[in-house]
């Protein structure tokens, strides 16, 4: 691979997951498979954002190879998008997004202030340990 090359997109698997995603302050999954059409069509606005956005970790799940990953997340219907910051899920959602979608929904995410963020998730935490 010719030196300064970007892949567009990782592959990710149940054994680089934690790489990856840990490795990276942001990475969009996108949750796919080989026989889904809508996955397909997906493709090609997933590919250009990622030579959009350099500084984002674009990775790929094939459901169909990695069903305990696709499991763990309760991936129920693809393409599923997922981004993670700080290794913490930000967006979820399943369907196909058009490209224009797709790219407010990166610089929305690139835009969230991640202590704001944890201190929510400690603020539900706190809450679901006085009520359970």
């Amino acid at each position: 691979m010719p030196r300064g090359y970007k892949v567009a997109t990782v592959e990710v698997t149940q054994e680089n997951f934690h790489q990856v995603v840990g490795g990276n302050s942001m990475v969009i999954v996108d949750f796919w498979a080989p026989w889904c059409g809508p996955c397909r069509s997906f493709a090609p606005a997933y590919e250009a954002a990622s030579e959009k956005y350099p500084d984002v970790v674009f990775a790929k799940v094939n459901t169909e190879e990695q069903q305990a990953l696709a499991g763990y997340f309760q991936i129920r219907s693809i393409p599923t998008l997922m981004i993670f910051r700080d290794k913490i899920i930000i967006f979820a959602q399943p369907g196909a997004l058009p490209a224009a979608a797709l790219e407010q929904v990166i610089e929305k995410a690139k835009s969230l202030d991640m202590d704001e963020v944890r201190r929510e998730i400690a603020k539900e935490q706190a809450g679901e340990l006085k009520s359970g």
